[in-house]
């Protein structure tokens, strides 16, 4: 295989309940990001952490949720982040998110890792599973797989910029995107778009979909490694 799929990555849709002074309504980040994967062909579609605001979103907002996610004509990988960690109770296992066909969320229906084989891809992350600090790029995953793309949900920070004692949680440098020698670390977190690393490997924030406005589509295979590209959002 020289050629690996089209991968559409985007993070921080903050999922919540319709909002009372005539906005949005809660789920609109997720049919937009959904209707820019379907139109631009992509054969997989990452959200990397922050799906939702927080684990107390009603029934009703997570009934709608799974229908859409249930209808994505590709698969999708999600990997809980700090506002929606995969604790007992939370909105993956209320909304029956962990038992669609073709959403995988990590660790809970794949602890760190799921495989494409079709592809020759694995993708693999550490969710948060609750409201604690964690090192989101801890011990990365030997390659097993002709491709692998990461998924982290937490701050870069420079290694030279860790001595600061106000520094955030959940951090990761420059040294731990590289230890992953991964062919794409797809990253959230951040609300807006952005590059991060020495980039040898392809270290991404997609930013959210609304403040953003663009989903990063990832081609495997190309001839200078991982083509990235940001594609402006599509309402749907």
């Amino acid at each position: 295989m020289t050629s690996g799929p089209l991968i559409a990555h985007s993070s921080d849709l903050h999922i919540d309940e319709d909002c009372s002074d005539g906005g949005r309504e809660g789920t609109a980040g997720l049919r937009d990001v959904l209707a820019t994967a379907r139109a631009v062909g992509a054969d997989l579609l990452l959200l990397a952490g922050d799906t939702f605001d927080n684990n107390r979103v009603r029934a009703g907002t997570l009934e709608r949720t799974a229908g859409m996610l249930a209808a994505a004509p590709m698969p999708i990988v999600l990997l809980p982040g700090n506002h929606d960690p995969a604790l007992a109770g939370s909105v993956f296992h209320r909304g029956g998110l962990d038992e669609i066909a073709g959403v995988s969320v990590l660790g809970l229906t794949h602890p760190e890792a799921v495989a494409f084989p079709e592809y020759g891809l694995e993708i693999w992350g550490h969710a948060h599973v609750d409201y604690e600090d964690m090192p989101p790029l801890r011990g990365p995953r030997p390659r097993t797989t002709r491709w692998q793309v990461a998924m982290a949900h937490g701050h870069f920070e420079w290694r030279r910029d860790r001595a600061n004692p106000l520094r955030p949680s959940w951090l990761f440098s420059e040294d731990d995107i590289e230890a992953t020698a991964a062919d794409y670390l797809a990253l959230g977190h951040w609300d807006r778009a952005a590059a991060v690393g020495e980039g040898t490997v392809p270290a991404y924030y997609s930013g959210s979909p609304e403040l953003a406005g663009t989903i990063n589509l990832i081609r495997l295979g190309t001839a200078t490694g991982a083509s990235v590209n940001r594609h402006d959002i599509v309402r749907g």
